[in-house]
């Protein structure tokens, strides 16, 4: 279960990474200018352990967090529905993206402005701290921006840090990422575990 929940927090990362236009246009021109994008993650939870994967992201509305082998956790963002997949206990938990946080990421019509704010900004990094006043289970989570001239509007992701409700600390790095580039055809779907069932 922690896993799960630390799957959740990184995702809440990602979802809350986005300013509003009004407050923050160069996040929001990175947003714009991001179709997908690729990055292996080390997330690093408060008890110390470290998993690893790679996450895939497409615009609008499609994302998938796939954790190295031996994991049996996936997350999938198809568009429509975040699938949050639990392969050893063989269950599917799905829940609508306008109806999740997920959306201040992959729904552009979503209504950015409460949720972030300018924490620190250098020459070299910008660093946002956002949360949603109205959902306190969501945490406080801090992301971090490199300055990079080959990335979507000079900005690349990366990392994050979630701080959940108990106040423990989920650490996630990004390494080898890469915008606009191709994605596998299948990236956004998976293999449902429940019996009887097809996808």
């Amino acid at each position: 279960m922690s896993i799960i929940r630390n799957c959740l927090a990184a995702l809440t990362a990602l979802m809350l990474a986005v300013p509003a236009s009004a407050t923050l246009p160069e996040l929001t021109r990175h947003l714009e200018e991001t179709r997908t994008m690729t990055a292996n993650f080390t997330q690093v939870a408060a008890s110390g352990a470290t998993t690893k994967g790679r996450v895939y992201l497409a615009r609008p509305g499609k994302i998938r967090f796939q954790y190295e082998k031996g994991i049996p956790l996936l997350v999938v963002a198809d568009g429509k529905s975040v699938n949050v997949i639990d392969y050893e206990v063989k269950q599917v938990q799905r829940y609508p993206i306008k109806s999740t946080p997920l959306s201040v990421l992959l729904d552009p019509e979503a209504d950015l402005a409460k949720f972030a704010r300018v924490k620190s900004s250098t020459a070299n990094a910008l660093v946002v701290e956002a949360r949603d006043r109205e959902h306190p289970e969501y945490g406080v989570i801090t992301i971090y921006f490199e300055r990079d001239s080959a990335a979507p509007a000079d900005l690349a992701l990366s990392g994050w840090n979630v701080i959940d409700a108990q106040g423990n600390t989920t650490r996630v790095a990004l390494s080898d990422v890469e915008f606009n580039g191709g994605v596998p055809k299948n990236a956004f779907r998976f293999n449902d575990p429940r019996p009887q069932t097809r996808r």
